[in-house]
């Protein structure tokens, strides 16, 4: 198996899960923070469709913050799920599409504060796919929060045991 089959291959269960995750956050708190400094609901989401939106332009481009193709921001939740999905798929279909050789290019990435660097693609798409992980965890306490229920993730959960 070559590292885009592994990535790919990992990209789409760890997306199936964080999808899972967002469908069973009740919308109507999409306010909720947890804390004062942190983001709401609704802007955690956003972050993936950030790394999705973002993630596409790192397999051909250098990377820009904001990413320039940015849509808007839903309204309701359901939008902000259905978002969230189409930009981690179109993240996933540019991976498929592009060559191997191409996704062992560089690609200008932020490593430090007003710091870019030359990285591999390929570790760009792995970082971005760690970071969707990191997220989702973040964003499962939030659905614990709002009284959802938590699935299960690598494991069983309170909410969906494997008994």
């Amino acid at each position: 198996m070559s590292e885009k089959q592994a990535f790919l291959a990992a990209w789409d269960r760890e997306t199936a899960t964080t999808m899972k995750v967002l469908r069973a956050f009740p919308g109507a708190k999409e306010s909720l923070k947890p804390h004062d400094s942190c983001r709401s609901a609704k802007d955690l989401a956003w972050a993936f469709v950030f790394e999705g939106v973002g993630g596409a332009q790192a397999v051909q481009d250098d990377m820009k913050f904001p990413p320039p193709n940015m849509p808007a921001m839903p309204s309701s939740w359901q939008g902000m799920v259905g978002e969230v999905e189409k930009a981690l798929k179109g993240f996933s279909d540019k991976v498929r599409k592009a060559d191997e050789s191409q996704l062992n290019t560089t690609v200008k990435f932020m490593t430090g504060p007003k710091q870019m660097s030359d990285l591999r693609r390929l570790d760009v798409l792995w970082m971005m796919l760690n970071d969707q992980i990191h997220h989702r965890g973040q964003f499962s306490v939030y659905l614990r929060m709002a009284g959802g229920k938590v699935p299960s993730i690598y494991g069983p959960s309170k909410d969906e045991p494997w008994s």
